[in-house]
């Protein structure tokens, strides 16, 4: 309230409310997290990290980007 920011448009529980994040948190759960036997918190933070920062973002195309992955794409609208 302070900051004037709305968190949600839709109903409680619509997934469409924020499908790109949505997106990013399937895919996240199904190739990272699940099968996956952490004995730490800081094992799992570590993974997540080395996942987004180095198998997802650098590499992976994404249809909000055009086809480009994120790296391109901020390559692409800097030059």
């Amino acid at each position: 309230k302070r900051h004037n920011l709305r968190g949600s448009m839709s109903a409680r529980g619509c997934c469409y409310d924020n499908a790109c994040a949505e997106s990013f948190f399937h895919t996240l759960k199904v190739e990272c997290i699940h099968g996956e036997d952490f004995v730490s918190r800081e094992i799992m933070r570590t993974a997540v990290f080395n996942y987004i920062e180095c198998d997802y973002n650098r590499w992976r195309r994404h249809s909000a980007c055009g086809g480009l992955s994120p790296e391109q794409f901020e390559n692409q609208n800097l030059a």
